[in-house]
């Protein structure tokens, strides 16, 4: 592990850096989970949300969420366009 203060290596157990003598805090576990970016994709609000709450502490997991909340935001966009267009060829065509 490295100070969070100095970037020196110290003990992974070390509640002090002995170099600088600033607290370390636990590191959360940021691996970017499927389930948030899935999360945000059903529901872009939350990933939205989750997005801004987590970018400075959980980068790769606030990436998934956010990721996911853009994908499901274009693929709506993508089919309100077809849908509407559907019912401009419809209506042309006399249906």
């Amino acid at each position: 592990m490295y100070c969070k203060n100095c970037a020196k290596e110290i003990d992974d157990k070390a509640a002090v850096c002995p170099h600088c003598g600033v607290a370390q805090t636990p590191q959360e576990v940021d691996n970017g989970g499927f389930g948030w970016g899935l999360l945000g994709c059903c529901i872009p609000l939350v990933g939205l949300i989750l997005f801004l709450v987590w970018k400075g502490t959980k980068p790769k997991t606030a990436k998934a969420a956010g990721l996911g909340a853009l994908i499901s935001v274009i693929l709506s966009i993508v089919i309100y366009a077809l849908m509407f267009g559907l019912g401009i060829m419809g209506a042309v065509a006399g249906y």
